[in-house]
């Protein structure tokens, strides 16, 4: 489980197509969530038009930009330090520019030219079409700070680019910002209202994915559930629309549904969920269609009704059990996966003992878990003290990872003996001979590479396991090739 945590944080330096006309060398780092390596996407996409490509050389590049994290401390220190690197370079090529992207670039603002002397840029999540301007300003020789949040701005019009792309799976953004004031969250504060996107610029997205032989998406957003387009992006506007405007929307539901139809050979997954918003029609429409991934993550962040109420998570422990019910009951193979924290400002023992007993009930597939870390600006920040002791914080977080562990290795030990469709990405990360590729439930399998290819669907059957990877032999294709 230390490894996942590792590697939600890790930066990933991205590279697209060359255009040769193109005279000018970019290079991108992402770090933190899916959608950050998506909008690292768009913004590949709109300098592509203003000459730039993209390397993976940082020393060659013209142009360093670093897509930030902000949830936690650990992925801003990360970020910091990885300034260091690029200012190290920078003494060595000075006509090299750096810019700061994303969430930690919209909660610092200005404030990060003054405590990073070597940034040059600092542009928000929702000002990348900007981008022409600011790097205008910056070869003139003057920084450039542009972090005005929108209430519109989805990037629907932009076609992204896939950077460093595999050709099997992508990323498409469905929604962007959220409404739910988490009090230890600073994605309302960094990323802004929740808005949907036209459903027709998502399914043109994916038809031309499709077209380029990808296999899978992944629906994108800090909360993928209230998804909801009615001619308008902000859901809170829905009270104001016109009756046929209601009674022609388009829900999460409807959008699974509508992909699901048009691309029937096509994977499709989302992240995330949150457990206050997501509804039974969500579920009974994974069970519909076969090639909608039997996977949710689930976030519930704590198994104390004492903690939720102060975390401002608007769902209690008894109505998240429901919801694991239905789920089981309408999904009996579904993967579900978590994001939990651990040492929230008052947590007692009998509140971590809550959020053990919550994971025995039950028994994710994998998680995502971290001790808290108070986030400037938010309400827990500035209300609450932060007063677990760290070694508290620590000791909790080890018996949540360890229990996690056993909990996934018991999903993964449900497998074997079974036979699975896999999707194949790649090559193992411990083995030429093999491939690597996940079942519907977003398990990592396995396997040896025979005649097999990248982005074939195969049926294999699992003899092994580790906590995290099923390990099998094909039998043969799957018949959604």
């Amino acid at each position: 489980m230390e490894k996942i945590i590792d590697e939600k944080q890790q930066g990933n330096s991205l590279v697209m197509e060359q255009k040769t006309e193109n005279q000018r060398k970019l290079y991108i780092e992402s770090y933190g969530c899916q959608m950050n390596f998506s909008d690292s996407e768009i913004v590949a996409s709109i300098l592509s038009k203003e000459g730039f490509n993209t390397t993976q050389i940082m020393e060659e590049a013209d142009l360093v930009l670093v897509n930030t994290c902000s949830i936690r401390d650990k992925a801003e220190q990360t970020i910091r330090k990885r300034l260091e690197k690029f200012n190290a370079v920078k003494r060595i090529n000075p006509g090299m520019k750096v810019g700061v992207l994303g969430c930690m670039a919209e909660r610092l603002k200005s404030k990060f030219l003054e405590e990073e002397k070597i940034v040059d840029m600092v542009v928000g999540p929702d000002a990348y079409k900007d981008l022409p301007n600011l790097i205008q300003e910056i070869d003139e020789g003057r920084n450039a700070v542009n972090v005005i949040l929108s209430k519109d701005e989805t990037y629907g019009d932009i076609a992204p680019v896939r950077l460093n792309s595999n050709g099997v799976t992508a990323f498409v953004s469905i929604t962007r910002g959220c409404d739910n004031m988490c009090t230890f969250c600073v994605v309302p504060f960094t990323r802004g209202r929740e808005r949907s996107r036209d459903p027709q610029s998502i399914l043109e997205e994916i038809g031309d994915l499709v077209s380029r032989g990808f296999k899978e998406v992944t629906l994108l957003g800090q909360n993928v559930d209230s998804y909801l387009w009615y001619g308008g992006g902000l859901k809170k506007d829905f009270d104001k629309a016109t009756e046929i405007q209601k009674a022609t929307s388009v829900n999460f539901a409807k959008l699974l549904s509508m992909t699901a139809e048009a691309f029937p050979k096509l994977r499709i997954r989302f992240s995330t969920s949150n457990p206050q918003d997501m509804t039974l029609d969500v579920i009974e429409e994974m069970a519909k269609y076969s090639n909608i991934c039997k996977y949710i993550h689930l976030p519930v962040q704590s198994g104390s009704d004492r903690i939720l109420n102060l975390m401002n998570r608007l769902h209690t422990r008894q109505e998240y059990f429901e919801l694991i019910d239905n789920i089981r009951r309408i999904l009996p193979d579904c993967a579900i996966s978590q994001d939990m924290i651990t040492g929230f400002p008052t947590e007692t023992e009998e509140d971590h003992q809550d959020t053990l007993s919550l994971m025995e009930y039950v028994k994710y597939d994998f998680g995502f878990m971290f001790a808290y870390s108070e986030r400037p600006g938010t309400l827990a920040e500035r209300k609450m003290e932060d007063d677990i002791p760290e070694e508290t914080k620590k000791r909790r977080l080890t018996e949540i990872i360890n229990l996690q562990q056993e909990h996934s290795l018991f999903r993964t030990q449900q497998q074997v003996g079974r036979t699975v469709e896999v999707l194949i990405e790649g090559n193992s990360k411990k083995s030429d001979a093999h491939w690597m590729g996940r079942n519907t439930q977003n398990t990592v399998v396995v396997f040896p590479k025979e005649h097999y290819k990248i982005g074939e669907f195969v049926n294999v059957t699992i003899t092994h396991c580790t906590s995290t990877t099923l390990i099998g032999e094909p039998i043969g294709y799957s018949e959604n090739n």
